[in-house]
Parts: structure tokens; C-alpha cells; sequence
């Protein structure tokens, strides 16, 4: 009985191990490519806060202005209305401000301000030269940098839209890889898992590769599991669909005809219940801030949306900071008469599924968990850019082999072979 299950395992590991062999093969080099962007770009914010530190850091000179008197200093010398800002309570750091002139179409333009002169620093879009560069690790983790190209490739899609269903591809036989490299693993490895979990650096070239391949995949199974299945989000359509409605968070879109009357209503102010008019420019962002941090008792930054008419809410969002913060703002909107809560969107009240299914971009680039999680997922994406090239070198290695046709004259002998190539 027991040789008939050991034949059927080895038909059933057999075709495993070529899924995973063929499934590496196909998409090794592009799997490089998104794996070595994205080990660098997991640490975009604090590139760019390093490299244009001018922008972000600023030296403690006396008191730092309050934001109302920041927003009064920016709307008389630029002539323009502030829409939103990005409050940050460090006495080292920057606040953003976002500011817009009357008429002007778009969201507006938001500049980093030296929260104790409001000196503008700089504005958000400006290009510098690290700003090139996390662009361009951004195009190539995204779209292979296909959208660089001008001339079409195809006339059946854009570049954007190829590189984007390239990587999508790429990152589903990662994703193959993966399940099928645990199938492999486990049966194999469990009887012997200590052998499995480490690197006999003292064997050949050879060996340390084969080791590396495994051993390092081991640890950051999970890792590459979560990066490789929240990937193809933003390359399908349906995949993007069906998380949602795995995750309870899909909401279906609204009818044209619904869009298109629902516009005309709100054009139609005759139509609409009177509101209370409420001057605007007298907002207290200070109070606005009180109100938030009293709903929301915790260390974090702020940012504030305010309206462009008195009829509209105020949004104001905030998020946790710390080693360990965990990913997912909460959100309040505000009445602008008298700064009542109208709604609160917290999420830790979120169902489990929904707090998942809405932390897709944070499980993918590693933030779940603030600097910790971002560490850990660093070091999975820089194992997986090395798994393409450790596998098609053992691949290779074993292509190389010529079978030999002596048989094993000493048993003992034979084993100790199997169990130090095992």
C-alpha cells in the first residue's frame, strides 16, 4: 500500500514542480524588474524625505504659527484661497498647504511651508532629481516603464495598458509559484524542516544556491503570498471587482442617468432646502483641529479639506503615527455652521472583511503596520528579485546533469547521497 502512495505522491510533486519551474521561467525577468522597483519604492517617502530634506525638515526658530494665522499669511501673499492642508504636530516638520485661486480649475496646488515664518518652501509637483527617480521606479514597478514610450506598440492598447497587463501576468505566475512552491516544500521538507529552515554554507556554490532559494523563500512565504495577491489589483478589472466583493467593499457603479440627474438636481438651487449661509473665511482651523482630535483622543496627523461653498461639509481625516501605526485613516465630516459631527467613518469600526478589503495598497507597498511592517516587507521583495535568479540557476544546474547508468553498489552510501542532496 504504502509504495502505491508514494508513486502517486511523486506523479502529483512532479507535476508541481514543473508548474513552479515553468510558471518562474515565463515570468522571471519581469518579476525582477517589479521586485527590485518595489524593494526600493516600499521606502519612497523617506527617499524623498532624505534626498529634499529642504522640504520637509525645517530648524525650531521660537514658536511655531498657528494654522489660522499660516493660512491668512498664505492667502495675502499668493492671492489664493487655501482648499485643504496637511497638519504635522513634529516642531521639525513642514505643513502642507493646498491653495487655489478664485475660478482656477483642478484641486489646486499644494507647497510645503516653514510652520515658523510661513515661508513656502516649495510646491509638491515641482520636479527634482529624486522625484525623477522614485518616478521612474514607479513606471517601471507599475507599467515596465512602457509608458515612457510615445510611438504605440500595439494598436489594440496603450503602452500604459500593455505594461499594466504584462505585470499582471508576471505577478499571477509569481503568485502560482508561490502556492505551488509551499506544495513542494512542506511534504518534502517537514520530516527533515531544520535542514530546510538554514544554508550549509559550507558546501559548493551549487548547494548555498539551492539553499538560498528555498530556505529564503520559506521565511518570507507569507510576504510574497500578500504582495503577489494584491498586485494584480491594479492591472485587472476583475480581479480589482472580485477583491472587493471577496472583501465586502465593492460598491457598484451608478447608472449615467442617475449621474446625469443627480448633477442637474444639484444645479438647481431653487430645488434645494435653504441652508444656513456660513461666512467660510472665518473658519478656525485650530478649532477644527480641537474637534477632531477630541472625537479622535490619539497621536497622529490631520488633514482638512475645507469647502468651496457653505452648503458643503468639511473633511477631515487623520492618520496614526509611530513605529508601529497601523495603516487605515479615520474620517469625520464636519458641518461648517457650528463643526458638529455629520458623520464619522472610523475604521477600526469596520467589519473585518472591509478593513482587508480597504487596506489593499497598504498590504501591497507594506505600510499595514507603519515602519515595522515596511522593514519586513523591504526584505521579502529584495528575497523575491533574488528568487527568479537563485531558481533558474538551480534549473540550470540540473539541466547540466548527465544521468548516470553505474548503479549504486553500497545502500549506506546511496542514502547518505540522497539525504545531502535532499
Amino acid at each position: 500500500m504504502q509504495p502505491k502512495k508514494s508513486t502517486a505522491w511523486k506523479s502529483i510533486r512532479n507535476i508541481f514542480d514543473q508548474v513552479h519551474l515553468y510558471a518562474g521561467l515565463i515570468s522571471g525577468l519581469v518579476v525582477i524588474a517589479v521586485c527590485f522597483s518595489g524593494t526600493i519604492y516600499v521606502y519612497n517617502t523617506e527617499i524623498r524625505e532624505i534626498m529634499d530634506s529642504e522640504l520637509y525638515f525645517v530648524e525650531e526658530t521660537g514658536e511655531r504659527m498657528s494654522a489660522d494665522e499660516l493660512k491668512s499669511s498664505l492667502e495675502k501673499s499668493s492671492d489664493s484661497n487655501v482648499v485643504g492642508l496637511m497638519w504635522n504636530e513634529e516642531a521639525d516638520r513642514s505643513v502642507q498647504f493646498t491653495l487655489k485661486k478664485e475660478g482656477e480649475e483642478g484641486r489646486g496646488s499644494t507647497f510645503y511651508v516653514n510652520p515658523y515664518s510661513a515661508e513656502i518652501l516649495g510646491n509638491s509637483s515641482d520636479k527634482t532629481s529624486t522625484s525623477e527617480f522614485m518616478g521612474y521606479m514607479f513606471s517601471l514597478h507599475r507599467w515596465l516603464l512602457l509608458d515612457r514610450i510615445e510611438t504605440p506598440i500595439l494598436e489594440s492598447m496603450g503602452n500604459r495598458d500593455l505594461g499594466r497587463f504584462i505585470n499582471g501576468v508576471a505577478t499571477l505566475l509569481f503568485l502560482l509559484g508561490v502556492i505551488t512552491g509551499i506544495v513542494i516544500w512542506v511534504p518534502n521538507k517537514v520530516k527533515n524542516w531544520k535542514q530546510g529552515l538554514k544554508v550549509k554554507w559550507s558546501g559548493n556554490w551549487k548547494r548555498v544556491n539551492h539553499d538560498l532559494h528555498n530556505s529564503l523563500a520559506f521565511y518570507s512565504l507569507i510576504f510574497l503570498f500578500i504582495m503577489s495577491a494584491t498586485g494584480p489589483f491594479w492591472s485587472y478589472e476583475w480581479y480589482r471587482e472580485g477583491w472587493q466583493k471577496t472583501w465586502d467593499t465593492y460598491q457598484a457603479p451608478a447608472p449615467k442617468g442617475e449621474v446625469a440627474a443627480k448633477t442637474t438636481a444639484e444645479a438647481k438651487p431653487e430645488l434645494a432646502a435653504p441652508i444656513e449661509e456660513v461666512n467660510l473665511a472665518v473658519l478656525s482651523l485650530e478649532d477644527i483641529f480641537a474637534k477632531t482630535n477630541a472625537e479622535l483622543p490619539y497621536a497622529g496627523n490631520i488633514r482638512v479639506s475645507l469647502p468651496s461653498k457653505s452648503s458643503d461639509p468639511i473633511s477631515v481625516s487623520k492618520y496614526r503615527t509611530g513605529f508601529f501605526a497601523r495603516a487605515g485613516a479615520d474620517q469625520l465630516t464636519l458641518s461648517a455652521a457650528d463643526l458638529s459631527v455629520t458623520e464619522a467613518n472610523l475604521f477600526s469600526d469596520l467589519p473585518f472583511r472591509q478593513q482587508v478589503g480597504r487596506s489593499v495598497k497598504s498590504l501591497h507597498v507594506g505600510d499595514i503596520f507603519g515602519p515595522f511592517s515596511k522593514f519586513l516587507w523591504f526584505v521579502a521583495c529584495l528575497i523575491a528579485t533574488s528568487l527568479p535568479i537563485t531558481g533558474t540557476l538551480i534549473w540550470w544546474n540540473k539541466r547540466k546533469k548527465k544521468p548516470s547508468k553505474k548503479k549504486q553498489s553500497n545502500p549506506l552510501k546511496s542514502k547518505q547521497q540522497v539525504a545531502e542532496v535532499v
